[in-house]
């Protein structure tokens, strides 16, 4: 369930203080009163916590494949795993990455 931050309307007599956390479900109703002092308050909008591969370990650790451009028709796969091919060429399917290594039910 996501998390989302509420701040009171009016100066809070709250244990929670001005700006609180609360874990609500997706399809809940936003809440128009503190839980704990039931002061009216708003629903603010906040920054989503995203993160993103660092690297091309990152990525290969979560099953992604990072083929970058060397020359025309050649690219190298810099998350090759064993078995796989360090360089893709263009007419040459033998050289593609083994998904099969990666992508599951």
């Amino acid at each position: 369930m996501p998390v989302y931050e509420y701040e009171h309307c009016e100066e809070p007599a709250c244990a929670l203080g001005v700006i609180f956390e609360i874990r609500q479900a997706l399809d809940d109703a936003p809440l128009a009163a503190c839980p704990t002092c039931h002061a009216p308050v708003r629903k603010l909008i906040s920054r989503p916590n995203i993160s993103t591969p660092r690297g091309n370990a990152q990525l290969k650790d979560l099953g992604f494949t990072k083929l970058v451009r060397r020359d025309e028709g050649v690219y190298e796969n810099v998350t090759a795993r064993p078995g796989d091919s360090r360089y893709v060429r263009r007419d040459q399917p033998d050289t593609l990455p083994d998904l099969s290594k990666t992508i599951r039910d």
